[in-house]
């Protein structure tokens, strides 16, 4: 759903400059809201991780079979490969001549610094060590393996889609219920 058709499911196009302004403002506060999330996210994992006591080869052994589960280090796969590229990127710009030479030299560069990808894997390993005891990466990796958890994994992206879209009108709705409403006991209080 675009952000026109949104406004559109509640109150009909928007038309003037300040519901504009006004949407802009509400879509910058739910990627602000979304950055402070994730960010809180990060802060706190390295709380942990500086205070974290040593972590068993059992306990790493679980999580890695929870994570191959969950699947959740999948999008680190192209880390290394998006760095080769943006590097190819601007080495050929700048020699264009040269291409296939530089494209030689990034790729073996890259393919050298491969296998440093477990260091990542085994990262995120203790952080998961760290959070969850070896029962409940039990649970987790049971169940992200199931055919149910396999499925959860599949429509996430569509039902955060969802619920994000619904946050966004019930967001616009409530905004102007407020601001009426506001309006209107600021004209009772004679203040406006």
């Amino acid at each position: 759903m675009r952000k026109s058709e949104l406004v559109v499911c509640v109150e009909g196009p928007i038309t003037s400059p300040r519901e504009k302004i006004e949407m802009r403002l509400l879509i910058q506060m739910t990627r602000l809201t979304k950055t402070l999330l994730l960010s809180s996210m990060v802060i706190f994992a390295l709380h942990v991780s500086a205070s974290a006591q040593e972590i068993s080869e059992e306990h790493l052994k679980v999580a890695r079979e929870a994570i191959k589960s969950i699947g959740s280090t999948r999008q680190l796969d192209n880390i290394l490969p998006g760095m080769a590229n943006t590097a190819k990127t601007g080495l050929i710009q700048n020699r264009p001549d040269q291409q296939a030479k530089i494209t030689e030299i990034v790729d073996g560069a890259a393919i050298e610094l491969a296998p440093r990808r477990g260091d990542l894997e085994t990262e995120v390993a203790r952080i998961y060590a760290r959070i969850f005891t070896i029962d409940e990466l039990q649970a987790i990796g049971a169940f992200y393996g199931s055919e149910t958890g396999q499925k959860m994994l599949k429509q996430t992206p569509v039902f955060v889609r969802e619920v994000d879209a619904a946050a966004r009108v019930w967001s616009v709705g409530l905004q102007r219920d407020l601001q009426e409403s506001i309006s209107k006991k600021l004209t009772d209080a004679g203040l406006q």
